[in-house]
């Protein structure tokens, strides 16, 4: 006996056939496996590829990805993502989803006229992969540029409130013996003075970095450009706390004291540029711990070079120096699941655009992360920093 076509259909209320269409691919994304001697965090866990791939999307993701941050091809695979073994498949998307800037290698793998999303990381982004990524005619955009319906920075604050936790954590670990300190606790006993952190930077990771030593007894002195952020950091404390404009003299003093120096000037959104000379460093003490977490804009210290994970310390003029531009990734699981929470809902919203161009139109906020658009270059400060001429984003659009 033969049914009804019609009468199948019927037994299907119409919002579930709706949501079968709205269930048809439409984005295909990308996500390599990082090089573990760099990045160890990926922008995307298997609970957030889920939440993209529940509305019909495509998730290629490389085989082994997850591993550093211990999750294992199958959690990806059972969230609904296609596990690839060539990243010449997963470059193959028409977005690339990942965190250290691509490499030329990278480049060459992906189609004309695609998208990539990753850190911006200026010391690791080389002058020939803005000209391949121009030349291809793509679009690119960084994590740190983007903003939300606030006009917040959701990734930097998101992966800042980690770093002011692990910077302490790390400058903990390098006070002790174990790591070639002078066996100094961070913090302080009844009886000993406090160990002394100078902060450089009244921002989110400044800020968390603050509390947390000041929660294990350190003696801390914060320094910023803007005096309206030394009064916020005063707030969020809840207690006085030592807070100074940049004013050379008394800086000075302060790093000659210091057992240990944070440095979080971030530059790349328009602050005026600092940079603690290398005279001024050979002034601290020897064993001091200085960790600077704006390396890939630069860094704020003349004697900081850009390291990776696997050997992020060096000494100089007798200071231990701990420089690597992705330090939350020591934490890359947290650091990865605060990614994913951003990351799932902007895929969702690209896809409601209906492709990477059209929400860099709708989107203000997502606009303001783009650097280069249809091979254009739209960031004058990025453009400043390569020596490559740059235009307004909003004088392409209309010709979108």
């Amino acid at each position: 006996m033969k049914r009804d076509p019609k009468e199948k259909r019927s037994l299907f209320p119409e919002e579930c056939l709706l949501r079968e269409i709205a269930r048809q691919p439409r984005l295909s994304i990308g996500i390599p496996k990082e090089n573990a001697d760099v990045e160890t965090r990926l922008a995307l866990t298997p609970e957030g590829v889920a939440i993209v791939t529940e509305e019909g999307h495509s998730v290629y993701v490389q085989r082994g990805a997850g591993v550093p941050m211990s999750y294992s091809d199958l959690q990806y695979s059972e969230a609904g993502a296609f596990m690839v073994d060539d990243a010449s498949e997963v470059f193959a998307a028409d977005i690339v989803l990942k965190i250290a800037p691509p490499t030329i290698e990278e480049l060459n793998l992906m189609h004309e006229r695609s998208s990539i999303l990753s850190m911006l990381q200026l010391s690791n982004l080389s002058t020939d992969c803005i000209k391949l990524m121009m030349k291809k005619k793509m679009n690119a955009i960084a994590f740190e540029l983007i903003k939300d319906e606030q006009k917040t920075f959701p990734v930097v604050s998101s992966i800042s409130e980690i770093e002011g936790n692990t910077a302490i954590a790390v400058a903990a670990e390098l006070m002790s013996n174990e790591r070639g300190g002078k066996g100094l606790l961070l913090g302080g006993v009844a009886g000993i003075s406090p160990t002394e952190v100078v902060i450089l930077g009244a921002g989110i990771a400044g800020s968390v970095a603050a509390r947390t030593a000041l929660a294990l007894g350190a003696l801390v002195k914060i320094f910023d450009h803007d005096i309206n952020k030394l009064r916020k950091i005063q707030h969020y404390l809840g207690q006085q706390v030592f807070t100074s404009v940049i004013h050379p003299n008394v800086l000075i003093k302060a790093l000659a004291s210091a057992d240990a120096v944070i440095g979080n000037l971030r530059y790349i959104n328009g602050s005026d540029r600092f940079m603690v000379s290398e005279d001024l460093v050979k002034t601290m003490k020897t064993g001091a711990i200085l960790i600077d977490m704006s390396v890939d804009q630069g860094g704020c210290f003349e004697t900081s070079e850009c390291r990776t994970l696997q050997n992020p310390i060096f000494e100089k003029h007798g200071v231990i120096h701990y420089c690597v531009p992705n330090i939350s990734a020591r934490v890359a699981r947290t650091s990865s699941m605060a990614l994913s929470n951003i990351f799932a809902p902007i895929l969702l919203k690209i896809a409601h655009s209906g492709c990477v161009k059209s929400a860099i139109s709708e989107s203000a906020g997502f606009r303001h992360g783009a650097y280069i658009f249809e091979g254009v270059l739209v960031n004058r400060l990025i453009g400043s920093y390569y020596g490559i001429a740059s235009n307004d984003v909003s004088l392409l659009l209309p010709g979108y």
